[in-house]
């Protein structure tokens, strides 16, 4: 099964790295779509059918966390699958974050890191269907 996936962060450079990474990692996905902060994330959700959300937590207008929160208060999208994509390095808010229900990747990752979180946090297929191992040796980081 593809997936449908948004990608929410302010600098068009980091959502293009994730695209990249998303298709090295050897998941299947349909749609890619992408947003600059959480209020034009919110809108492609309302729009789409997305089955995983990629969130950067600083950006203008609407942080992603705010965003995180409106998904989950929303009867539609609150059980979305949504994996979290920063520098945070504050335990506190690290966790406060996966209280909320999403998988955490800190920049710099590889393609590996990436894919066994969207395997976790979604459930798609076994890892065999995705190549697992097909990086050993290490993928590039972003």
């Amino acid at each position: 099964m593809a997936l449908n996936v948004i990608v929410v962060d302010d600098s068009a450079v980091m959502r293009a790295m994730i695209i990249k990474t998303l298709r090295l990692s050897g998941i299947s996905f349909d749609n890619i779509y992408e947003a600059a902060n959480g209020e034009e994330g919110l809108k492609v959700l309302k729009e789409n059918w997305i089955d995983l959300a990629l969130v950067d937590i600083n950006m203008p207008v609407m942080n992603g966390e705010e965003m995180i929160d409106r998904v989950r208060k929303d009867e539609e999208l609150a059980d979305l699958a949504i994996i979290v994509i920063s520098t945070e390095s504050s335990e506190t808010r690290i966790e406060m974050l996966e209280k909320k229900g999403v998988g955490f990747v800190h920049k710099p990752f590889t393609p590996e890191t990436l894919r066994d979180v969207i395997i976790k946090l979604t459930g798609v297929g076994d890892e065999q269907q995705f190549g697992v191992g097909t990086f050993e040796g290490g993928g590039p980081d972003f």
